[in-house]
């Protein structure tokens, strides 16, 4: 091991000018260089107890893969992140480290946490500079696992079951692989070619992808075990179901759910010149909530050219959105309302949204969540102009696969019910990820998908052992 850095701050990753990025959508952040990547490793103590790891939803080996940085080799370090993390490039730069491994850094009970998204990041990305997808596909053990839906969960699950040896076809309702990774999550901070790239890397360990296949529509869960003879699913379908909040003038032209808007602007490019589907051209925009996915699409809209302002219920303290991306956000501009809750969309008479109707709020006692529960201060209604209204209020998984799939278990909002290592209501049936949680972390979905893989590796081997003909017979 190499002589460990006690510098008690951490290597800032440089970015883009705020000036400058919020009239594209180049990546905002613009990584390590190899020498700050060997430096901030360095940082890192390697402490016997290894917090940091228990800190992660996918088990990577923290400490090894910094140590092996530490020694300037990188491949080697990306090897052993991959182990465990099918989309390392993805991982390091959307995944919230600062409440998971390095919010568990020993580090950062004196100073700054070790960078370990920034680190992981750069080894990755180097990775893919310097390597083409390389075919490493593991030999075939004979058996098939079909997964629903390529998002984080899906491409997480059918990478662990490709090592194994499983043949993997992914089936994906979009035109592009990826799910929420392509649609949801802006350019600007997740590359497009990033989610090809490591898509690839999946291919080239022999998992087949199939997409413009909607299972529940194309072909049920049961079809594909009886017709197609796959002998387990993976259902990774997801949370892209919007919600909104039930006010007047909801239905108004101008008004979008935050998944509308991010799809038109991730999967469609509605912001590149001539674009087929283009957005209207709005001069404000308000967006209602307060989480990453708010962030996300206050920010493409400040790109679009729109004076944009955040409406939230709660105060500066209770925003749910990662603390950069909320900076990020203040520096190119977006404007912040806490404390305040939409009552009505205004309308003009051919119903285009003209403002948003709001009451400001008070904190009381704490709900559910832990956080105060906000209530109406009486009197203190007033509008904000807006010809554009975007609700970013959390989204519920489709009801499609609970409604066309006989037996399968589902809850009040169309979550599907799973048991920690994925099993469902039916043989041979798996679930995670957001379609099981509803809206949550992309880390937290390859999580989910890594652990379904692990229990339906036990179970097809326990089907194989039941199904072989005993010794004479």
């Amino acid at each position: 091991m190499q002589n460990v850095n006690m510098t008690e701050k951490r290597h800032t990753m440089p970015a883009r000018d705020p000036s400058e990025r919020c009239s594209n959508f180049c990546e905002v952040m613009l990584g390590y260089d190899e020498e700050t990547a060997i430096s901030e490793a360095r940082r890192c103590l390697n402490c016997k107890a290894r917090p940091c790891m228990e800190g992660c939803p996918v088990g990577v080996m923290i400490p090894d893969f910094l140590a092996l940085v530490a020694e300037g080799k990188f491949e080697e370090a990306y090897e052993v992140v991959r182990r465990t993390n099918a989309l390392p490039a993805v991982s390091g730069r959307v995944c919230p480290q600062e409440t998971q491994c390095e919010g568990r850094c020993v580090r950062g009970k004196r100073g700054d946490p070790v960078g370990i998204g920034y680190i992981e990041r750069f080894i990755a990305d180097r990775h893919m500079q310097k390597n083409d997808c390389i075919p490493r596909k593991t030999i075939s053990n004979g058996h098939k696992v079909a997964v629903v839906g390529s998002g984080p969960a899906g491409l997480s699950c059918a990478g662990e079951l490709a090592e194994l040896g499983y043949e993997v076809t992914v089936f994906e309702a979009l035109h592009l692989a990826g799910g929420v990774l392509v649609y949801g999550i802006p350019e600007f901070r997740l590359p497009k070619e990033i989610v090809r790239r490591e898509t690839e890397e999946l291919r080239a360990c022999g998992v087949e992808i199939v997409t413009n296949a909607v299972v529940g529509r194309s072909f049920s869960v049961e079809e594909l075990m009886k017709e197609y003879g796959f002998e387990a699913v993976f259902l990774g379908t997801g949370a892209g179901l919007p919600r909104f909040m039930g006010i007047p003038g909801e239905n108004a032209r101008g008004v979008f759910s935050a998944n509308e808007y991010l799809t038109r602007i991730n999967l469609m490019k509605a912001y590149e010149e001539g674009a087929e589907t283009p957005l209207f051209p709005a001069r404000k925009v308000a967006v209602v909530g307060g989480g990453n996915v708010a962030m996300d699409a206050a920010r493409c809209a400040r790109r679009m050219g729109a004076e944009v302002t955040v409406v939230y219920r709660r105060s500066a303290a209770e925003l749910p959105a990662r603390r950069e991306e909320v900076v990020h956000a203040e520096e190119e501009g977006v404007r912040f309302r806490f404390l305040c809750n939409p009552t009505e969309v205004l309308t003009d008479g051919e119903n285009a949204a003209i403002g948003l109707c709001c009451v400001e709020m008070t904190l009381g006692e704490p709900d559910a969540s832990g956080r105060r529960r906000p209530k109406p201060k009486t009197g203190s209604e007033f509008t904000l102009e807006a010809d554009c209204v975007i609700m970013a209020l959390g989204t519920s998984p489709n009801p499609l696969l609970g409604r066309t799939t006989d037996g399968l278990q589902t809850g009040p909002h169309g979550e599907i019910g799973a048991d920690g290592a994925g099993r469902t209501s039916l043989e041979g049936v798996f679930a995670g990820g957001d379609a099981v949680t509803g809206s949550a972390t992309v880390i937290l979905a390859m999580g989910a998908g890594r652990r379904a893989a692990k229990a339906i590796d036990e179970y097809i081997r326990r089907q194989a052992c039941h199904s072989e003909p005993r010794r004479g017979e």
